[in-house]
């Protein structure tokens, strides 16, 4: 749980040194659900550093160490995880249904997070063009978020939105932008460095197609001066792109 939370607050290398750290306890302790739950959120930190085969491998680990000691805690979180890496590949209609497989295979462990998953479908569903598919897992989304009070996805919840909206059409701009600046607003209450710079990214694009470089490139490179580690990751490396792109 730590290494999501540090990957969250900014941290994603340390994020990963933390997971191979509890693997490394949960070899020692030989307990199977321990080995398993470390597994999970193992993969879970390769996906929220968009690892895409890190992350597949990770969940067919879980489903393998699982399905060999008769763990059925996790399997609904590996068959979701290890569907949106095959979804990230491009197999996009495999990945789904793995996805809502996994999340309605089981209610009882996967309500916790459950905002989580739906947003990882909303992902998919969003890459693979089913706008109103992945408009609708959002709205769940939200919805479980309010109901639960289940707050530490809801800044990608809102980024994720606004997202949506413009791949709707150009004349969401406005309502896009809200939604932006709003996940930017609950990330930094959060301490949530890792959203806030997701969010700054998609506002800073959408600030540049309408004429507002220096402002996209101020706010952004304000978020990236921010981070101290994990360059090779995904995020930063597409940031650090984007405020070269907004600097030529």
């Amino acid at each position: 749980m730590l290494s999501w939370a540090l990957w969250t607050l900014g941290y994603p290398d340390r994020a990963i040194k933390r997971s191979n750290e509890a693997w490394a306890l949960a070899e020692r302790l030989a307990n199977p659900r321990d080995a398993a739950r470390v597994l999970v959120f193992t993969s879970i930190v390769h996906r929220n550093r968009r690892e895409v085969r890190a992350t597949q491998e990770s969940a067919e680990a879980v489903l393998a160490f699982s399905t060999e000691h008769g763990i059925t805690e996790w399997l609904a979180w590996a068959t979701a995880l290890r569907g949106w890496s095959i979804a990230a590949q491009g197999n996009h209609e495999e990945g789904i249904a793995r996805i809502e497989d996994g999340i309605a295979r089981s209610r009882g462990m996967i309500e916790l997070h459950r905002s989580y998953f739906l947003c990882v479908l909303t992902e998919a569903s969003m890459e693979a063009g089913r706008l109103d598919d992945g408009l609708s897992a959002l709205t769940q989304a939200l919805a479980t978020a309010d109901q639960q009070e289940e707050r530490f996805y809801e800044a990608e919840i809102h980024r994720l939105k606004g997202e949506l909206l413009l791949k709707q059409g150009p004349s969401n701009s406005a309502e896009a932008q809200r939604c932006f600046e709003r996940a930017i607003e609950v990330a930094r209450k959060q301490s949530a460095k890792s959203f806030e710079l997701r969010a700054t990214m998609s506002l800073a694009r959408l600030l540049a197609s309408q004429g507002h470089r220096d402002e996209a490139r101020a706010m952004l490179a304000d978020i990236y001066s921010w981070f101290t580690e994990g360059f090779d990751t995904a995020d930063l490396i597409d940031a650090k792109a984007l405020l070269d792109e907004l600097s030529a």
